[in-house]
């Protein structure tokens, strides 16, 4: 089903009641609690229902696709190369984020500009490209229409909610329609987390939403176009079709939905990664590793001076839907490259319960009463107003004083309520997914 801007809300919340009902009735309890689920909840991406109607939503328009190696239908064929070998679908350019279309760049980086060989469409290096560079790719690539496909892990630092806001800015600015292929938010819908400031803005932050969003990357598009644009380009969307998810709700995570795991980006190779990362994500901002070079990158953090008693104090913390086992490990790249790192991993107990920015508040406010002699944050020298990276991920500098001031967690946790609920007021009206906060 696709929707046009002024079809899109009313509509999505009559299904969304209907679904919320069939799925009661279906499945009350298989993915309430407890451990990973052992059923799996049928679900249908946006781009399956596209292409079962026969790219319908396509019809007639020259299109441009932002996406990556997740945009794929569930027989796991990319969506250009379905759209292009079905030959319904004018396909005019692919503008590929960071780590490129096909996936073969490493974080921090993309492929440059190129012709497909697959499909003989041109690929257009669009990581960090700015609105007017977006604009004048459109413009050359010659589409009317956007569409956006790449599986969102849920954290405000991931940047291919901000590749699809820049796109949507210069989708303003050429007259182009704009399409988004919904998928799955991997970690549920519940938001969490601070508030990002207009100070600390980057292009791991671009605008004020919350750390863990808790939305999908169509609801996204939605709170985009009605809360954003408009300040932005003096004008919203011409059009906004979000062809919808058939049967996730906000309360299951990834492990609850039958869908195959495609890696977003090199670092994230589990739906267990997606949970935690919100929160261990804070660790790019100190000198801990954050377990890039390892097998399980942001699921082990730790440093040379890191020893048993981060384990023993954080296994302590009741930490919601985690558990923590003391670890050791050498990157191979990265921070302490070659060098053995001790530290945790932490292990996903109960899906649904964990809140990754809390996660990530507990283990910094731990770390740094133990190691406070070694432990350091990471200050970038290019950028001398906002020389720490910690307050561009969380947003303001908030949470690294009061680290440094040694407040509890508890306080930490408690500084962000206020702004998590105006957000909460602010997003409902763009949710279009039953469950929890809708």
């Amino acid at each position: 089903m696709t929707l046009d801007r002024r079809q899109l809300f009313a509509a999505s919340a009559a299904s969304a009641a209907g679904a919320a009902a069939t799925a009661v009735a279906a499945a009350p309890s298989a993915w309430a609690g407890g451990h990973h689920p052992t059923r799996k909840r049928p679900v249908t991406p946006g781009a399956d229902r596209a292409a079962a109607e026969g790219w319908r939503v396509l019809a007639g328009r020259a299109v441009g696709v932002v996406t990556n190696p997740t945009g794929i239908l569930t027989n796991l064929h990319s969506i250009v190369d379905e759209m292009v070998a079905s030959g319904s679908v004018d396909v005019r350019g692919v503008f590929g984020p960071e780590h490129g279309f096909r996936g073969t760049a490493q974080a921090g980086d993309s492929e440059d500009t190129y012709v497909d060989e697959r499909t003989g469409v041109t690929v257009y290096d669009a990581y960090g490209a700015t609105v007017d560079a977006f604009a004048a790719m459109m413009r050359d690539a010659g589409v009317d229409t956007v569409v956006f496909d790449i599986q969102d892990v849920g954290a405000r630092f991931y940047t291919y909610i901000w590749t699809m806001y820049s796109a949507m800015r210069a989708a303003v600015r050429v007259g182009a329609s704009f399409v988004v292929l919904d998928r799955p938010n991997p970690v549920g819908g519940t938001a969490r987390g601070p508030m990002m400031t207009p100070a600390f803005t980057s292009g791991v932050g671009a605008k004020e939403i919350v750390q863990a969003h808790g939305m999908t990357v169509g609801e996204l598009a939605g709170f985009f176009d009605g809360e954003f644009l408009e300040g932005e380009e003096g004008a919203r969307l011409e059009r906004l079709d979000v062809v919808q998810v058939k049967g996730w709700r906000r309360d299951v995570t990834f492990d609850g939905t039958d869908l195959p795991w495609v890696m977003p980006s090199p670092n994230m190779p589990t739906p267990d990664t997606a949970l935690v990362y919100p929160g261990t994500c804070l660790f790019e901002g100190t000198n801990l590793s954050e377990g890039r070079g390892t097998t399980r990158p942001f699921e082990l953090v730790g440093a040379p001076f890191v020893d048993h008693r981060w384990a023993e104090r954080l296994a302590g913390r009741d930490v919601p839907g985690v558990a923590f086992r003391e670890a050791y490990f050498t990157p191979t790249f990265s921070k302490h490259q070659g060098e053995v790192c001790g530290g945790v991993q932490v292990h996903i107990e109960d899906p649904g319960a964990v809140d990754g920015p809390r996660l990530g508040a507990e283990m910094l406010v731990a770390a740094k009463a133990l190691y406070g002699s070694d432990f350091a944050w990471r200050t970038d020298s290019w950028d001398s107003a906002r020389p720490y990276w910690v307050d561009k991920l969380t947003g303001s500098p908030r949470l690294r004083e009061m680290v440094d001031a040694g407040a509890p967690a508890d306080e930490v946790v408690g500084a962000w309520r206020s702004e998590l609920a105006a957000f909460e007021r602010t997003r409902r009206q763009y949710l279009l997914y039953p469950g929890p906060g809708r």
